[in-house]
């Protein structure tokens, strides 16, 4: 039996930008995904996903012929479960994906492989990206590479699985680039976490994102870059608060999109930050318990200290 671990992730500063190589945090959650291989007869693996409450939420077979491995299961889904289907699909993409890199892990043998989320997988802390993660330390394979040949994106979320403190993440003529850094400000304990009820699709964002001209978006990147660097320094929670309200504006105006406040919480006190894909997941927030309540009042009832979820 082979057990790995992969931490879950929150992209503090760089969402959008970092693409096109800003300098962005990325923090590792203490939420994660862990991942048990064992033997099994030659020739075959057997899948099984649980969810945080250790409730089979996936599962299914695969086979591993001479140049493929293919799913002996993807006709067998009812019509009642789409999402069942799609997810095997996209599983047996990735398998494939980590065959072709390292054939001889799969040559004469078979497995069972069971994975064990311990978050809730609609909250967008990486499911997949653990998951790629995984498989990577398990192949001994390039982890950028596979997230690249599967899901693509920038692989900031690869960077905060793979590390157990916070990251600086940066794409460079180099290819994707991550330091360890430190980040404990004293003023922690004002920070929390909200989840919004709701996943988010990017691609509206991304695709106003991509129409700003190569000149806005160097000017953009250099500036992320700037913010990313002050947060790192920042000295008092008002000067970290003018920085996250800096950040939000600079990528509300690139991706044409209202800031969450704006949209979702024009009354609230504080200030309030987007992660990630914009108007879904988690948002940071200043504040105490005052300000907890203000949100589960509202029907926002998970709700994270900063230290609760940050490693």
């Amino acid at each position: 039996m082979q057990i790995f671990r992969s931490n879950g992730k929150i992209l503090l500063t760089g969402e959008y930008a970092v693409l096109d190589g800003a300098l962005a945090l990325a923090l590792p959650s203490k939420k994660g995904q862990t991942m048990i291989v064992e033997s099994a007869a030659e020739g075959k693996i057997a899948w099984h996903n649980f969810d945080e409450n250790g409730k089979l939420w996936f599962e299914s077979h695969f086979s591993i012929e001479a140049d493929r491995i293919k799913s002996v299961k993807k006709d067998e889904f009812s019509p009642d479960d789409p999402e069942g289907k799609a997810i095997d699909e996209r599983l047996e993409q990735i398998l494939n994906a980590a065959f072709k890199l390292n054939k001889n892990a799969f040559s004469g043998k078979g497995y069972k492989i069971t994975n064990r989320l311990d978050f809730n997988r609609k909250w967008g802390l990486g499911t997949s990206s653990t998951l790629i993660n995984n498989l990577a330390q398990w192949l001994n394979i390039d982890h950028y590479l596979l997230l690249e040949r599967t899901f693509g994106g920038s692989g900031y979320d690869i960077a905060a699985a793979s590390n157990d403190q916070p990251v600086l993440f940066q794409i460079t003529e180099h290819g994707p680039e991550s330091f360890k850094t430190h980040f404990a400000p004293e003023f922690v304990e004002h920070l929390f976490f909200v989840y919004l009820n709701r996943k988010q699709n990017s691609r509206e964002a991304i695709a106003h994102y991509r129409k700003q001209s190569k000149d806005q978006n160097a000017e953009l990147v250099k500036k992320i870059s700037g913010i990313t660097t002050q947060l790192l320094e920042s000295e008092n929670l008002e000067q970290f608060r003018l920085l996250l309200e800096a950040h939000e504006s600079l990528i509300s105006q690139a991706i044409k999109l209202p800031k969450i406040k704006n949209q979702l919480f024009p009354d609230f006190p504080g200030t309030l930050k987007s992660l990630g894909g914009w108007g879904g997941d988690f948002i940071l927030a200043i504040g105490n318990e005052k300000e907890k309540e203000y949100f589960r009042r509202k029907g926002y009832s998970t709700i994270f200290d900063y230290t609760e979820l940050i490693k």
